[in-house]
């Protein structure tokens, strides 16, 4: 129900007051919307170069639009009109920055009639970024039920990664064996994280290369600890042993191919392989969609079988519980709803399905065959005819095969800007894959994936392991 304060309501002292993280999408709609394109708000190159900043900085006005937001939406509300505004600006938002907007009516006028509020934003560490007032003219009227007008938007009030950042960032960081981070990507990947205080890595890799490189990006590594090593196979090699020995609590591939850092983990003898198969998950953001979205397997199992299916699928459920879904629905994707002979993945569905009403996968709801349609929607469920647990609200989406999951996971990371954070599950040790095409955001994401689920695992007082989106 959307309320409003009138003149007549509003009261010398009345407060409201919100809090808003800064991403990077915020920069870019921000720059795009308003016509600032300064680079430092783009490029931690420039912002470097030209501010002597490790990273960007957001727009000032970004912060003054809070306020403006919270005088339209809380207090007083819809209705509201700017008249006029004073700020001063003392410290620069950077990206990642929680800030927290209070407005607090400092004088009723009259004449107008208007309002004067006090205006304050801070950010996570006490420091002021904005203090001032602004002049608004009340609403006149109270709002009469018209029905949502937001029903045609698509948007989050608070994106699910940040979300999920904020919560693991309060627990201590995990020690993670970074393998062989000598690219930009790679090394920067496992600092931000660090710097986070998500991740403490311990970097595995040519350690002259690596030095020089962070100097390269004006990057201090001599707090963590470095393994050397001659090239990338051994780095592999190291930092897997790292894991075997307890060392590092999760493993983080850096520069070097995904096949040959795989073929580490996998080995028999020497690597992370447990009695559950290894399976890959996606845990994408969708702009379009609610609530996280775990896809799997993307990218370790080609052609699963049946028996791969159960493993894979244990695999998510595990994820997503540690991630706080206690009881995750689970759509098992194929091209119809139906099981039909000829199409081997709607007789796989129905086998797993049964296998879940047997006790043989627990922990989740798990309805298939689905459709896309079926599965992402319920009005397209509805009409079809079709009565599902799931549909509308599935957590996890269990692919036929890894070329349906790949291109599923690319098709929505390009085509709706979604954000994805990649694990890999069913070894010794919960395993970060990150691409080079990767945001900031998403490789802190796949760092607080693997931290959460490290922590899941390990025991201690729930209370205090607890991560919750």
């Amino acid at each position: 129900m959307i309320t409003n304060k009138t003149y007549d309501e509003i009261s010398v002292g009345d407060s409201a007051s919100m809090e808003r993280t800064l991403t990077k999408k915020d920069i870019d709609l921000f720059g795009v919307l308003s016509g600032d394109l300064n680079p430092t708000h783009f490029s931690d190159a420039y912002a470097e170069m030209l501010l002597e900043r490790q990273k960007v900085v957001g727009h000032s006005m970004w912060g003054g639009a809070l306020i403006s937001s919270l005088l339209g939406n809380d207090l007083p509300g819809p209705g509201t009109v700017y008249e006029s505004q004073s700020f001063t600006f003392h410290n620069a938002v950077e990206l990642g920055d929680t800030l927290t907007v209070t407005v607090t009516v400092q004088e009723k006028i009259a004449e107008g009639p208007s309002v004067l509020f006090d205006c304050r934003v801070g950010n996570q560490h006490g420091k002021e970024i904005i203090t001032g007032t602004a002049r608004v003219k009340p609403p006149a009227k109270k709002p009469v039920d018209a029905g949502s007008p937001w029903l045609t938007m698509e948007f989050h009030r608070k994106e699910i990664f940040t979300q999920f950042i904020e919560k693991v960032v309060k627990l201590p960081p995990i020690s993670v064996a970074v393998c062989h981070p000598c690219s930009e990507d790679a090394l920067l990947g496992a600092l931000s994280a660090a710097r986070e205080q998500i991740i403490d890595p311990i970097l595995v890799g040519p350690s002259e290369r690596i030095r020089a490189l962070a100097e390269k990006l004006s990057m201090d590594i001599h707090a963590f600890r470095m393994v050397d090593t001659r090239h990338s196979h051994e780095s592999a090699a190291q930092a897997v042993a790292l894991c075997r020995s307890g060392e590092a609590e999760a493993l983080m591939k850096g520069s070097l191919h995904t096949d040959e850092f795989m073929r580490a983990v996998a080995k028999k003898d020497t690597g992370l392989r447990t009695d559950q198969r290894i399976s890959h998950v996606f845990i994408m953001e969708v702009p379009t969609y609610p609530r996280p979205l775990f896809i799997t397997d993307a990218a370790i199992n080609i052609y699963p079988t049946l028996e791969d299916k159960v493993s894979i699928l244990q695999n998510a459920i595990g994820l997503a519980q540690a991630l706080g879904i206690e009881i995750p629905k689970v759509a098992i994707l194929s091209a119809v709803e139906s099981v039909n002979p000829r199409i081997a993945s709607t007789l796989e569905a129905a086998a797993l399905c049964k296998m879940v009403d047997r006790g043989q996968i627990t922990g989740a709801v798990v309805d298939g065959p689905l459709a896309f349609d079926n599965a992402i929607s319920g009005e397209a469920a509805r009409i079809k005819g079709i009565v599902s647990p799931v549909s509308g609200e599935a957590d996890i989406f269990l692919v036929p095969d890894l070329e349906a999951g790949n291109m599923l996971a690319k098709q929505l990371t390009y085509l709706v800007k979604a954000d994805s954070a990649g694990v890999v599950m069913g070894a010794r040790v919960p395993i970060i894959l990150t691409s080079r095409a990767d945001s900031a955001q998403a490789r802190l994401a796949s760092c607080a994936v693997a931290a959460a689920f490290a922590y899941s695992t390990q025991g201690g007082n729930p209370g205090q392991k607890e991560i919750r989106l």
